[in-house]
């Protein structure tokens, strides 16, 4: 190990890596060409190099240490965890169901309840009857801050069970801006019992009382920045409000814990929550905390609902396993992985377990849990480190100038920004410069909408879990414009499912001739394209002549007829197509040729391309062919 293996190879400068990048770019853009701008808005460089850590004043500290970047233990061991639906009322058996995932790898539990229920103290000892809470926390979710009683019988709950007040784990989800958040709703003296709430669980070492939900950002379509940004606004407006009403920094801050969403872009999610803790590590001491577990930012990560598609839902397992692995990498406390079928349906016993054997891979066999920060060190991800929390940092610093979160919600400032993201990324997905697998591309050609799958996945309402959504359960009247969930790929689907409804077959026919490698790209291309909206596709390998493949078109009962082929092919191809096709289908145009102006001369309007709005010209041939839009 003392030898210098790389010794013999001369140091090569950036100086000498840009001329030779310059130079094999022949004249393009390095900016446009390799310069990555990220949803975050920030640019992402092609390659780093050590020269580009200097100055990143968290790169000495070490794992437990300020500001936390590394993680806030010397350990990177985090919490499977999966969901208990006990919005029933039925506590017995939500505790069987409970049980029952503990003993098959699940470390942790969220268990969901009805907004409108008061649990006592003796519900509370039905429900987690035999769960070892020093050793398997409980997230519940679904008391609102107006419901701190429930708080108070499970502190009786936890003296009569003998609950060792240092090491027992619970959080719990009081959130009354996360309530404001989904429903414009908000009561001006909920902040009082919230505070009531935390007095009660006072002694309690590590039990939660306040939850920041990013999620309700991220499932509206935020961008990370936004997520972290107005999440972390939401705490400072809880410790302003709490210390305003008594409570020292320290009390307050300990309480809070965080929910994020942890998407599909691999390494600045991993860098995501990495700026997440150096933040909130900054600012907690700047309220003057008095002890470092105020300043540790507690994480519970769950995996993209937005993500999620409903066509070729297999995908879904896909995403949600690379999403686990950021979050782990990254150092978070506990992580629920969303089933597959979670967008449309109740998940199954093998949905879930899938979803939980994700994560008992990820721990047990890849041994995710045996390194601290991994990314330690690395060029990249300690840039995109810096990158995101300079974004977010920024974008806090201008919240809390304009008057904090509560005051720029109400204002609908922050639905304005984050419907202006989503709207940006909807119409990247549109275009398809951005790619949802299965749903704006590379569609199941095959697949067709199951029983199971009804028209509701297309609206604008994600289950909180197993298909119910929970309710805010405030009694105030609306004072803002709330922020809807969805998800990207609602769009495409509800374009398909109305094909899939309509109790039509439309097809496209793939009329290939000419140049064997153009007509075969450009087939495949419009294949693709038309099978998105749920069309039969009817390729061919390439037709002899013009005349054979019309009339197999016209033997064939499809409805749109496309022609593949190369430009040079079109200007005199198309034109005869159309003469022979006789108004029986319709014709389409696979490019955009530079003959294009002249076939439209000639009544020829149809051209697909890379730079066509897919989502939007799907629309028009559905509504051609009589296919009604949902």
């Amino acid at each position: 190990m003392a030898q210098k293996l790389f010794a013999e190879f001369p140091p090569v400068s950036t100086k000498e890596w840009e001329e030779v990048i310059v130079k094999d770019l022949k004249g393009a853009d390095y900016e446009k060409k390799l310069v990555w701008r990220s949803p975050e808005g920030f640019a992402v460089r092609p390659y780093y190099r050590a020269e580009n850590l200097e100055g990143l004043e968290f790169l000495d500290s070490a794992p437990g240490q300020y500001p936390y970047v590394r993680g806030t233990g010397k350990s990177n061991d985090w919490y499977i965890l999966q969901s208990v639906d006990a919005t029933d009322g039925d506590f017995a058996k939500a505790n069987k169901t409970a049980l029952e995932l503990l003993n098959k790898g699940v470390e942790a539990l969220t268990i969901v309840i009805c907004h409108k229920t008061e649990v006592s103290a003796e519900q509370w000892a039905v429900l987690l009857k035999d769960i070892a809470l020093d050793v398997a926390p409980v997230y519940i979710k679904g008391i609102s801050g107006h419901n701190v009683a429930s708080v108070a019988s499970w502190v009786e709950f936890a003296a009569k069970a003998g609950l060792n007040k240092e090491t027992v784990r619970f959080c719990f989800d009081l959130s009354p801006l996360s309530c404001l958040v989904r429903s414009g709703r908000f009561d001006e003296a909920v902040c009082a019992k919230v505070k009531d709430a935390i007095l009660a669980v006072e002694g309690f070492k590590r039990v939660k009382v306040l939850c920041i939900d990013g999620t309700a950002f991220a499932n509206a379509g935020s961008n990370n920045t936004q997520e972290l940004a107005y999440s972390l606004s939401q705490a400072s407006e809880y410790i302003n409000c709490l210390t305003e009403l008594g409570l020292s920094a320290t009390e307050a801050a300990r309480r809070i814990w965080f929910r994020f969403n942890v998407g599909s872009n691999y390494f600045m999610e991993i860098a995501k929550f990495r700026a997440a803790r150096l933040l909130w590590a900054s600012i907690a001491k700047a309220y003057g905390t008095e002890c470092c577990c105020a300043e540790k930012m507690y994480v519970h990560a769950v995996t993209s609902a937005w993500n999620q598609t409903v066509y070729d839902p297999y995908v879904n397992m896909l995403r949600a396993t690379t999403e686990a692995m950021s979050a782990a990498l990254a150092g978070v406390n506990s992580i629920e992985v969303l089933p597959f079928d979670y967008a449309f349906r109740t998940p199954n016993d093998f949905s879930n377990r899938i979803a939980r054997n994700v994560q008992v891979i990820l721990k047990h066999q890849a041994l995710f849990d045996k390194v601290v920060d991994p990314a330690a060190g690395s060029y990249y991800i300690e840039n995109l480190t810096k990158s995101i929390a300079d974004g977010v940092w920024k974008l806090f610093k201008e919240t809390e100038e304009a008057g904090g979160f509560l005051a720029q919600f109400k204002a609908g400032k922050i639905q304005e920004a984050i419907k202006a993201t989503a709207a940006d990324t909807d119409k990247k997905i549109a275009t398809r410069r951005q790619t949802l697998l299965g749903t704006n591309q590379f569609p199941n050609f095959l697949e067709v909408a199951g029983k199971d799958i009804t028209k509701e996945i297309v609206s604008k309402d994600i289950p909180t879990v197993n298909g119910k959504v929970i309710a805010c359960n405030c009694p105030a009247e609306p004072v803002a414009e709330p922020l809807l969930p969805y998800r990207g790929a609602e769009a495409f689907e509800a374009l398909r499912f109305a094909t899939d409804r309509s109790g039509k077959e439309p097809k496209a026919f793939m009329l290939t001739y000419g140049n064997l490698a153009m007509c075969r790209a450009r087939a495949q291309f419009s294949s693709n394209f038309f099978a998105v909206a749920g069309l039969r596709v009817i390729d061919n390998n390439r037709f002899e002549t013009i005349e054979e493949g019309v009339k197999a078109f016209l033997e064939s009962g499809a409805d749109i007829c496309v022609a593949c082929s190369s430009d040079d092919e079109y200007a005199e191809g198309v034109p005869q197509i159309a003469e022979l096709l006789a108004g029986k289908g319709i014709l389409v145009v696979a490019g955009a040729p530079a003959c294009q102006a002249d076939l439209e001369a000639k009544g020829i309007k149809n051209f697909i391309s890379v730079k066509s709005n897919v989502l939007e010209t799907l629309k028009q041939y559905q509504a051609a062919l009589g296919i009604k839009a949902l």
